[in-house]
């Protein structure tokens, strides 16, 4: 180990606090964390030199593979000029160009109108905010509660961790954002009093599926079903694409693949090729015209952040949108999703320890069990997902697992070969570790 390499693993462990982590053990005498110091296409490259297929898009954000000469070409372009000034009372070109670019990437007449933030918390916190006023400002002040979907994972922000149904990150704080009514499904939702429904004003969901929960798809149709209610009630629909937009589900959108438009449609993680902090929430005019008027009529919608709109973040999506081709909106991953279904197949298929595999585009999830026949699970205390995670960097492999899940779900501009290298080093992590 260099000597770089050490110090900045003590000034980590003496300053850092990082997120979703038992701090206990990252500051544990004998962790040592990796330290990242490049990254090259689908590899990351750590402070030793040691290469890693980058085997969840650096947290689901990173699109089309790291250092892009397209992407940083644009950065640096914008960067010469300015990199961020206020949204508030002015404007910029990149953020112009990148709503206008945003809108046209769906049917005319239903997402017309962007607003800026930081994150998919902050995408779907908006939109929530934006619901109620809606309501409040055409007359339906009794529709504020909210329906969201048991294993749902919409952000950490009071609102949209309202949203959220899983214990874990969400338990703790249930009492202190929005009133939602809870769903395990379409059958709940169908089976929701009329007069419970009058109360609502919007209904999120994570389309296609719900990552934070292993992975879990959806039955198709689905978003069909959800619109249909939803319009038959008058209830508002959001989408949370912040996992799923930017081509991972096979097209550019997952609400593509049937068709659907929702009210609101929350980006972030993909939106700047997962180069810089940048979230969007698309919505339609009719919500955009509830707002308009003058002051005193306090239609204004107070809700805003420092780095709104902000150039450079502005300019990274403007680039990676250009990569998906002059028509984004006929965007494929071509044979890329047939080669992780039979790798993983020919590895997991028949697997003793295997309850589960699940993919649609490249997202892939991988439940381990302690007994498939049964269905046994391991005990939460064995940490087997993370143990096999962490085995699978002596094999060229980074992820991080959803407790006992294993995820692969790498850049699109990840190879058939380095599917295969992927997938191979999970397997070979299953077997040393069970």
């Amino acid at each position: 180990m260099n000597t770089a390499t050490r110090e900045l693993r003590d000034l980590d462990k003496a300053h850092l606090w990082h997120p979703f982590t038992a701090m206990r053990d990252w500051c544990a005498p004998g962790h040592d964390p990796l330290v990242i110091e490049h990254g090259e296409g689908a590899w990351l490259v750590d402070t030793e030199g040691n290469r890693y297929l980058d085997g969840n898009s650096s947290i689901w954000t990173n699109i089309h593979g790291h250092n892009h000469p397209v992407i940083n070409a644009a950065v640096r372009a914008q960067l010469e000029k300015i990199a961020h000034c206020s949204a508030l009372g002015f404007t910029n070109e990149p953020a112009i160009r990148l709503a206008a670019a945003l809108t046209a990437l769906f049917p005319p007449d239903t997402l017309t109108r962007v607003f800026y933030t930081d994150d998919g918390s902050t995408a779907v916190e908006c939109a929530c905010k934006m619901a109620l006023q809606y309501f409040q400002l055409t007359g339906r002040p009794e529709r504020r509660r909210f329906a969201a979907f048991d294993r749902a994972y919409h952000g950490d922000t009071a609102g949209a961790a309202s949203l959220g149904g899983i214990a874990t990150f969400h338990d703790r704080f249930r009492r202190d954002g929005f009133e939602v009514a809870r769903l395990g499904g379409l059958d709940d939702l169908l089976a929701l009093p009329e007069s419970e429904a009058k109360t609502l004003a919007a209904l999120a969901i994570e389309p296609l599926v719900q990552g934070a929960a292993g992975m879990r798809l959806w039955p198709p149709g689905m978003l069909r079903e959800l619109r249909d209610w939803c319009d038959r009630r008058g209830v508002l629909l959001i989408f949370d694409e912040v996992l799923t937009g930017f081509g991972r589900t096979g097209k550019l959108f997952a609400c593509r693949h049937e068709g659907v438009w929702p009210d609101f449609l929350a980006l972030a993680k993909g939106l700047s090729g997962g180069y810089l902090p940048l979230a969007a929430t698309l919505t339609t005019e009719e919500v955009f015209s509830a707002f308009l008027g003058a002051p005193e009529e306090g239609k204004t919608f107070y809700y805003g952040h420092s780095y709104c709109g902000n150039p450079l973040g502005c300019a990274a999506a403007l680039a990676s949108l250009s990569l998906f081709g002059p028509d984004p909106t006929g965007f494929g991953l071509g044979p890329n999703p047939v080669g992780l279904k039979n790798a993983l197949e020919s590895r997991f298929g028949d697997h003793p320890k295997v309850a589960a595999i699940r993919q649609i585009g490249l997202i892939a999830a991988i439940d381990l069990v302690r007994d498939r026949a049964t269905g046994e699970a391991f005990p939460a205390a064995d940490g087997v997902g993370a143990r096999v995670c962490l085995a699978a960097r002596k094999h060229g492999l980074l992820t991080r697992p959803i407790l006992d899940t294993l995820v692969f779900l790498p850049p699109l501009c990840v190879t058939a070969e380095e599917i295969e290298l992927g997938v191979e080093a999970l397997a070979r992590a299953v077997a040393e570790v069970l």
